[in-house]
């Protein structure tokens, strides 16, 4: 997988729900917990400071204004995948947990895996900091 257009070819092709959002940002809405919860998660091509694109691969957690940044902290030291970000939603800044992979070396096996990780995690994670609410 050596580009954005390869990433949502196989996502369309793997039946995962999808709307595109922009020429290179789309959302998969995930169904976890047998159909109980739900996860948004946004995949959008970058480029590093040497112009190599990279895949990002991210959910927001939590808005800021609602957050104990000691415990999303915590939460983040004892992962072992992704990181912390803010980003903004809606014109509301969130907590977002994102990873960030080069596409050398992506296979499809890897994005489902980022995909179900990064949206399993990020489900726990806003579980955890919004007294089990749903929100995203």
């Amino acid at each position: 997988m050596r580009n954005f257009d390869s990433i949502t070819r196989h996502i369309r092709k793997a039946g995962y729900q999808m709307t595109e959002h922009d020429i290179d940002v789309v959302c998969i809405e995930l169904s976890l917990d047998h159909g109980t919860r739900h996860q948004a998660i946004f995949l959008s091509e970058l480029d590093d400071d040497d112009g190599r694109p990279f895949l990002r691969v991210s959910t927001a957690v939590a808005p800021i204004t609602t957050l104990d940044m000691k415990r999303a902290l915590v939460f983040n030291w004892q992962s072992r995948v992704g990181y912390l970000a803010i980003g903004d939603l809606d014109g509301v800044p969130h907590l977002q947990l994102c990873e960030n992979r080069p596409y050398e070396g992506l296979d499809p096996a890897e994005v489902d895996r980022l995909i179900l990780e990064i949206g399993g995690v990020g489900d726990r994670m806003e579980r955890m900091l919004s007294a089990g609410g749903d929100l995203y």
